[in-house]
């Protein structure tokens, strides 16, 4: 949630400031501001709205210094108005701050600094600190300030703090809230995301958690909150190229990602199949592999799609290596009472790496003696650090709001896991290399999906007009069902249930009549006949059905309003190619309404609040 960046150097800060807004709005969108140090003058503007509003406003101005901080707002504390808009600063206006997360305890900060005489402009929690470096440093340095201020509180943050009084500096801190520091030629480019900062260096440091970090044009200076000085950070390279972050001339970054799925598909298994042994090679698991042997029970925990991924990835490692698996939502797992012991084996799945309540769960697993691996997409980040082991998807950025490639590539490291999972129990090795020989030609399936993309357009016209949907699938093809309804959901803001295609009649029936279709997931799998049978259950009462089919059943074209062939591959492999056409509708769904699908209402691509 929320988009930091934070630049101090030899170049003007606004149009670098203004740039990484730009490629950190999927972050929020509410509101955006940005505040620029010249001697000592700190020009602040703000918007409502999207960075454009922002743009407008400082067409119309000259902001002009070399140091500055902005932010992009996804509302938490506060609606979404100019007064609640980042930078927040204190009563002299000398102390400018801009906050991701949330601060627990900020009524009971505030309350007492009423009482010292502050005056407070906005509702939310983040002008609390402002306000607490202020009365500080009445009596320390800036530095001194910050880093007692950060004491107080409780919650999570990411900060990027500059003062009148110390013109020259740049503060940034972190606790549970991502923030990376850009190391380039006399400047630093700071950022929530590696996004904002790969126009201008790959050389990154990662600040943990605790940590906080002061920057002055000529060198850095990083710090635990107890003000010890951290010597020696290793720096770290973004692995992807600025090019890929671009939308590369497709109307939206999500139909660009949809279509990107074939190559991350590729890079997610490049290298790691083993077709003659029937084997994954996962170098990730190479100093954890005598502990999974070991291993009699495994828990997944994700949020949203990711949550969907684990589902998927249960069946397959449950089929195919033998252990108990249960998917947990991670919001909800360290509020039970998980039984866990050294034979248990959580796995974290998350796109950015950076999802608060996964990386929560991930720590209550590790205390209680759980060997945790991820499954990530941002080389770096705090899952992919604090988990024991891991595998990277090689994705690339994923700018989106609505995850489509990371989905398929997450789905396919899954494979993998339950590929080395398996052949170290009592997977046969003409099992395993059927597995990884069709896991190869993946690419090329979804290839095929994507060739009717005008098809499925056209489609999605006749469909259009309804405001309600049920999704329907069985068996591995279940979460995907889940998954459309999601999709759907998140981009064109119309109601959609996910069922098990098993369970319609056991309530969702009552729904069923010409004005709210369903789509059903009927691949030619060890569950077709039931599926079929779902499907005359609909028709029977006057519903309207969307199949997503298996080329060549022409059966399916007789019970159906409208089918979407997929090309057949392995049942556990299914959800990989089926999801492609729900992401292509969702897509339509939304664009034929004139939504900006990259940036859906109230939504934010990474959570990094509970």
């Amino acid at each position: 949630m929320c988009g930091i960046v934070g630049y101090i150097g030899k170049n003007e800060a606004e149009p670098i400031l203004l740039d990484g807004l730009r490629r950190l709005e999927y972050r929020g969108y509410d509101s955006a501001g940005i505040s620029v140090i010249n001697g000592k003058k700190i020009e602040t503007v703000k918007a409502v709205g999207k960075i454009a509003e922002l743009e407008e406003k400082l067409s119309k101005k000259d902001v002009k210094g070399n140091i500055g901080i902005a932010h992009t707002r996804w509302a938490t504390h506060g609606k979404p108005c100019e007064k609640n808009s980042h930078p927040h600063s204190d009563c002299k206006g000398d102390i400018f701050l801009v906050h991701n997360g949330i601060i627990e305890n900020y009524q009971e900060l505030k309350d007492d600094l009423k009482k010292l005489g502050h005056k407070f402009k906005s509702e939310t929690d983040s002008e609390v600190v402002a306000h607490l470096i202020e009365d500080l440093m009445k009596k320390y340095d800036f530095k001194t300030a910050v880093a007692k201020t950060l004491k107080m509180l409780k919650g999570t943050y990411g900060f990027a703090i500059v003062s009148k009084s110390e013109p020259e500096k740049l503060i940034i801190a972190r606790n549970g809230s991502p923030l990376l520091l850009g190391i380039g030629k006399d400047e630093y480019v700071v950022a929530s995301d590696a996004s904002a900062i790969i126009r201008h260096t790959k050389r990154v440091v990662y600040l943990e958690d605790g940590e906080m970090a002061v920057l002055e044009k000529d060198g850095y200076e990083i710090s635990s909150m107890h003000e010890k000085i951290i010597k020696n950070r290793e720096e770290s390279e973004i692995d992807w190229s600025i090019e890929e972050a671009e939308k590369q001339g497709f109307d939206h970054f999500m139909i660009k990602e949809i279509f990107e799925q074939p190559q991350a598909v590729t890079d997610a298994v490049r290298g790691r199949i083993n077709v003659s042994d029937g084997n994954a090679k996962l170098g990730g698991l190479r100093d954890v592999s005598k502990e999974l042997r070991e291993i009699e029970r495994i828990i997944i925990v994700s949020c949203g799609t990711s949550y969907y991924a684990g589902l998927v990835g249960e069946y397959m490692i449950e089929e195919y290596a033998g252990i108990p698996v249960e998917v947990e939502y991670a919001s909800e797992f360290r509020y039970r009472k998980p039984i866990i012991d050294s034979k248990t084996a959580v796995i974290a799945i998350s796109q950015s790496g950076e999802t608060a309540d996964t990386l929560a769960a991930i720590r209550e697993a590790k205390n209680k003696g759980a060997l945790t691996l991820g499954i990530v997409n941002a080389v770096g980040s705090t899952i992919a650090r604090e988990t024991d082991a891991g595998v990277y998807n090689h994705a690339g950025p994923e700018i989106g709001v609505a995850s489509t490639k990371a989905f398929t590539s997450q789905l396919s490291i899954l494979v993998l896991f339950a590929l080395f999972l398996g052949r170290q129990r009592n997977m046969s090795l003409v099992t395993g290399q059927r597995i990884a020989k069709e896991l190869e030609k993946l690419p090329k399936l979804i290839e095929e999906v994507l060739k009717q993309n005008d098809d499925i357009k056209k489609i999605m016209k006749k469909y259009s007009k309804y405001r309600d949907f049920l999704y329907l699938g069985r068996k591995y093809n279940m979460p995907i069902a889940y998954e459309g309804a999601l999709k759907i959901k998140e981009i064109s803001y119309v109601h959609a249930e996910g069922y098990p295609s098993g369970e319609m009649k056991h309530g969702p029936i009552a729904l069923i009549d010409e004005n709210f279709p369903v789509v059903v997931l009927a691949p030619k799998d060890s569950v077709y006949e039931k599926t079929i049978s779902g499907i005359e259950e609909v028709k029977a009462r006057g519903g309207k059905i969307l199949a997503i089919g298996t080329k060549g059943d022409k059966n399916i074209a007789k019970i159906s309003d409208d089918v979407i062939y997929v090309p057949k591959t392995l049942e556990m492999l299914s959800p990989i190619v089926n999801v492609v056409p729900l992401q292509l509708l969702s897509y339509y769904a939304g664009t034929l309404k004139g939504i900006d699908v990259d940036k859906p209402r109230n939504l934010a691509k990474s959570v990094t609040v509970e």
